[in-house]
């Protein structure tokens, strides 16, 4: 009995801090924003990333947080960092239209242009509806889905005619198979989440070296803002992939895991 009434008891406590924390920390968030939002618009830049940064070192996770800082680093010239901040925001937010204009502009401000390596154009299509939603997107997808069979089930009992339970029956089928897609697609973005890894050149120059050593062959240059794929780690080095196929290690100093 007095293990039941803790439980309880704790059980009650852990919904009233989730009911009173939840808005607490929206609060906090919106002031910190609103706050930097503020340094921005009067042109204090170097205070407006200090106040947004806040936010970044508490782990939030926001498009308007990176897409913020993103405009604001390239207001102070840091292309870097801006097309940085841009691509997080991407990541979360695949289709919103202002940052990908953001993003597309700093990547003027760029001196490498890197041709990727061809792709059947299958493998294109299949790229683009994968990168159309974030992980939580495509979560969304499937569970939109999962509730549609569950209605379509349930309207297939209620049917009053023959014809209705075809028409259900078929519509199911199209529903399972899209919602088998959606299941496979999420799978595939989470596992290419955790394992594809990608970053940002921060330093204005960069010379790739043939091995993780200061002493080795210089294999080519790079400039600040370029995205590369993060391959490998070793001590103060990682190895890096471009979008050509080039392969070289840099100091991990120099790039910004996204």
């Amino acid at each position: 009995m007095v293990s039941n009434r803790l439980f309880i008891v704790i059980h009650i406590s852990v919904i009233l801090i989730l009911i009173t924390f939840t808005p607490v920390r929206a609060l906090q968030v919106n002031t910190v924003m609103e706050k930097g939002n503020n340094f921005y618009r009067n042109g204090d830049y170097d205070d407006a990333i200090e106040e947004y940064k806040k936010l970044v070192d508490e782990d939030y996770l926001g498009t308007s947080l990176f897409y913020n800082l993103g405009n604001t680093y390239y207001r102070i010239g840091k292309i870097g960092y801006a097309i940085l901040y841009y691509e997080k925001a991407i990541k979360l937010s695949p289709s919103d239209a202002d940052v990908k204009h953001n993003l597309d502009f700093a990547h003027f401000s760029t001196i490498d242009r890197i041709q990727p390596l061809p792709k059947f154009f299958l493998f294109d299509w299949w790229e683009a509806i994968l990168t159309s939603f974030s992980v939580n997107g495509w979560a969304y997808v499937v569970f939109i889905f999962y509730l549609l069979i569950l209605l379509l089930i349930a309207a297939y009992f209620f049917a009053k005619s023959v014809s209705q339970q075809k028409f259900i029956f078929l519509s199911g089928i199209v529903i399972v198979f899209l919602f088998t897609l959606s299941v496979s697609l999420l799978v595939v973005k989470i596992n290419r989440e955790a394992t594809l890894k990608s970053g940002v050149i921060i330093e204005q120059v960069v010379t790739v070296k043939s091995s993780p050593d200061p002493q080795s062959t210089d294999s080519f240059v790079i400039h600040e803002g370029l995205k590369v794929n993060l391959e490998d780690k070793l001590d103060n080095w990682v190895k890096i992939r471009l979008a050509d196929g080039k392969v070289g290690w840099i100091e991990n100093n120099v790039v910004e895991r996204i």
